[in-house]
């Protein structure tokens, strides 16, 4: 992505110490990644350079993140908020954000999250490992998604073909409700699919990344 030097009016003076909070957000991912603070100068060095730097308090200077350790924050993009006030920095990380060497400065992973999607690969998942525990030690012994894992990978595949069959059939009708139902039939069973593929969302918005 190219970047563009930025101009805006950001109130460095509306807080006695001349700061301002800036949130880092990866580009990606969305996540938050930590929080810190800049004067102008920080501002400036920052449009110039395009690594992130923030004014440390501890350090009473200007600090570039990653000058020690390599992980730097390559800038993407930068907005201010409706107050002027507040800065949300969209970067690209190299490396772990965190000095304790975590992706972000909330110890969490800096991975995609795509919302409820994202919430149904977790249920999937702990279904595929419950259909690896004997059937008589399982917690839900009537689990469709279970049982799809235990039939296997054919099945498997045969479902996602009967769900894309009937998708196909429904986008040619005019019923909305009837194709949007199988529609997350049919996405449903592909989360299924990848993941009896040892695979996520995650891998298949790389490649499309990759193609873009």
């Amino acid at each position: 992505m190219t970047y563009k030097k930025i101009k805006m009016n950001i109130d460095f003076n509306k807080n006695n110490d001349g700061l301002v909070p800036a949130i880092i957000q990866d580009a990606s991912t969305k996540n938050v990644l930590m929080l810190g603070y800049m004067n102008e100068e920080a501002f400036l060095k920052t449009n110039e350079t395009k690594k992130v730097t923030f004014f440390s308090r501890t350090k009473n200077r200007l600090w570039t993140k990653g000058e020690e350790s390599g992980n730097y924050l390559h800038l993407v993009n930068i907005k201010n908020d409706c107050d002027n006030d507040t800065l949300l920095i969209s970067v690209t990380p190299e490396g772990p954000t965190c000095h304790k060497g975590t992706d972000t400065c909330w110890a969490e992973d800096n991975e995609p999250n795509f919302g409820f999607l994202s919430q149904l690969e977790g249920i999937i998942a702990k279904r595929k490992r419950m259909s690896e525990v004997e059937p008589e030690l399982r917690e839900d012994k009537n689990s469709y998604v279970v049982s799809l894992f235990d039939a296997g990978m054919n099945k498997i595949a045969q479902k996602v073909g009967e769900e894309a069959v009937e998708t196909v059939i429904e986008a040619k009708d005019d019923n909305a409700d009837l194709f949007l139902n199988e529609s997350a039939d049919l996405l449903f069973h592909y989360l299924i699919l990848l993941k009896a593929k040892g695979y996520s969302l995650k891998d298949i918005v790389e490649v499309l990344e990759k193609r873009h």
